[in-house]
């Protein structure tokens, strides 16, 4: 049941995350899937660095650090895919 879990906080922190960004983002959707489940491990672990990895209730602190790292995740994660792919979408585009 933790991958599933893994899938939807991914999930979730992907849209927060484009949602934030301005401007379009190109990379699909299940790549941002995992650019916030890596954002998740990221925030998770910066968070453990920090000293509030488990709190009293509602672990705010954390889950900001999350939502921090997916932004930065997603944002290079769409610049690199942009810069990878996009090249050969615009070249079918034009043939």
């Amino acid at each position: 049941m933790g991958w599933l879990w893994a899938i939807i906080v991914g999930f979730i922190l992907g849209l927060i995350a484009k949602a934030v960004i301005p401007g379009k983002q190109h990379s699909p959707l299940w790549l941002t899937t995992i650019f916030g489940m890596l954002g998740a491990i990221v925030g998770n672990a910066v968070a453990r660095a920090a000293g509030v990895a488990e709190t009293s209730g509602i672990d705010w602190s954390r889950h900001i650090f999350q939502i921090v790292a997916a932004i930065i995740i997603v944002a290079i994660g769409d610049m690199l895919y942009l810069a990878l792919w996009g090249h050969r979408k615009q070249q079918r585009e034009r043939a």
